[in-house]
């Protein structure tokens, strides 16, 4: 057989953050003693490329000639990492050996990886790099087990999800036909727990409702047992569902760190718990691959810190930057990356380190330097970020027995979601469609959104001067005024609301 076409080429991409790069990978046969060579920053998953693609080939029946082989993943230096990369350059080789006609690959970006039977193993990524291919106007090839990862990206894009290099090769040929996979919804994992689960605490009840409402971080401090976890978990179930861009953007995350089971997505706000003893780089994102962290993971939900002071203070600083412009940014020598991060903070903390400070009949060994050192763990800037703060007292037995249900996540849900679609009106009538809660208002718009009458401005300025709020608190206090008066469907903020605001502010403070 000669080879009139020495240099195949496909396209496949890479990953910087959420973002696909086009990667053009370049197949070259030349004179030369029988060996492949990749070139173009590869890491060290790609590099075994090599041995992976030639077992695969060798499995479906293909052999290499006796030339030298050149792979090049252009651009060159942009650092090549995954190994998504076998496919591509599988399909580079078969193409330059005549095994599939080169033109029809042109149409299509490429990723893979290669088991050495030359079947294929799901990657993670396929979301991002479908929403890059349909951007270029071309489609996609991805394993089997990604398509319907892959097949959100929209209707119009063309993907083919083969399970082997066989079956491509047959659908190229004409012999096999491989139909566009369908989109694939996560079934709910049973019901969300319930706020009627919840006897007593209707302050905490009151408070969960607000910060879910505004989208404000909060913080509860207890004793153990009273109830704080628990609350933190039923927060999932009175927020809004996942509008459509939001599920893509954080389906996109959890597709780059491999988190999508099955390629099937769910409109399910995330709720992520990391241990206090997670790291900088598993909470903010990092690691050899810069994937992200729980912070990014948690992109448009709830991240759930138990346990708040036994982080280590430099991993929660690191939150300081997230909680403030809504992305986690990783700087690398060579390169930098920046993951979305929106979030909503939900910490709880017991009061002391031996938990029981303030509970009737119990006096700390180490008396009030119990509180104050336990509690300095938190950092003021940090603290400032956090626009609720609540004691949640140990729960007394009458609550126990008490017959009488709470009221359940539903009822509460529809308020919440009513002032969601008030506050969501508002920033689009303003020009700021991106901004949907209060939580993101910026300090201009929160002034003239939030102006109290002048019973509350008084207010407001007693507080404020008593109490020395920073310029953060004072702006924060006005948020969660505005959501306040949003729940009562209320379209000036007033005196009752701006005391309710400056009273999550005080508390455990």
């Amino acid at each position: 057989m000669g080879f009139s076409r020495m240099v195949a080429r496909v396209s496949t991409v890479a990953f910087q953050g959420i973002e696909g790069v086009p990667v053009d990978v370049q197949v070259m046969l030349s004179p030369g003693k029988l060996n492949m060579h990749i070139v173009g920053l590869p890491d060290k998953a790609v590099a075994e490329s090599r041995e992976r693609v030639q077992a695969a080939l060798h499995a479906s029946g293909l052999a290499l000639p006796p030339k030298k082989v050149t792979i090049n993943l252009a651009p060159a230096d942009l650092p090549k990492e995954g190994s998504h990369f076998d496919l591509p350059i599988a399909l580079g080789l078969m193409a330059a050996i005549g095994a599939i006609p080169a033109d029809a690959l042109q149409p299509y970006v490429v990723l893979g990886e290669l088991n050495l039977d030359g079947t294929l193993a799901a990657i993670a990524g396929a979301l991002p790099a479908a929403m890059c291919a349909s951007a270029l106007g071309k489609g996609l090839i991805c394993p089997a087990e990604s398509g319907s990862e892959a097949a959100w990206a929209g209707g119009e894009i063309d993907i083919l999800a083969p399970r082997s290099l066989i079956a491509l090769a047959n659908h190229f040929r004409g012999t096999q036909r491989l139909t566009r996979p369908e989109p694939a919804v996560k079934a709910g994992a049973g019901d969300l727990p319930d706020l009627a689960d919840i006897r007593g605490q209707e302050a905490a009840r009151r408070a969960l409702e607000v910060a879910a409402a505004g989208g404000h971080n909060l913080l509860m401090v207890g004793p153990p047992g009273s109830g704080k976890s628990m609350l933190a978990a039923r927060l999932p179930s009175i927020l809004p569902p996942l509008s459509a861009p939001e599920l893509l953007e954080v389906s996109m995350i959890h597709s780059i760190a491999g988190q999508l089971p099955g390629g099937r997505l769910s409109d399910r706000r995330p709720y992520r718990t990391p241990h206090h003893s997670a790291t900088m780089a598993a909470l903010i994102g990092g690691g050899l691959r810069a994937r992200p962290g729980e912070a990014s993971l948690a992109h448009r939900g709830i991240l759930f810190l138990d346990e708040f002071p036994e982080f280590s203070p430099q991993v929660l600083d690191a939150l300081r930057q997230p909680l403030e412009t809504g992305e986690c940014i990783i700087a690398r020598a060579n390169h930098r990356v920046s993951y979305p991060a929106e979030i909503q903070l939900v910490a709880a903390m017991n009061p002391c380190h031996c938990g029981m400070a303030g509970q009737p009949g119990h006096v700390c060994a180490r008396g009030p330097r119990c509180v104050s050192d336990y509690q300095a763990r938190i950092s003021g800037p940090l603290m400032d970020r956090i626009d609720i703060r609540i004691e949640v007292p140990a729960v007394a037995a009458t609550d126990l027995i008490r017959p009488a249900a709470s009221e359940p996540s539903a009822a509460v849900a529809a308020r919440v979601a009513r002032a969601r679609r008030l506050q969501k009106a508002r920033f689009a009538a303003l020009g700021q469609p991106g901004i949907t809660t209060n939580a993101r208002a910026t300090t201009t718009m929160i002034e003239t959104l939030a102006e109290p009458d002048a019973s509350g401005l008084q207010l407001l300025r007693d507080a404020a001067e008593r109490m020395k709020f920073s310029a953060r608190g004072y702006h924060r206090v006005l948020k969660v005024a505005r959501t306040l008066a949003d729940l009562d469907g209320e379209a000036r903020v007033g005196r009752l609301h701006l005391a309710e605001a400056i009273s999550y502010r005080l508390a455990g403070s």
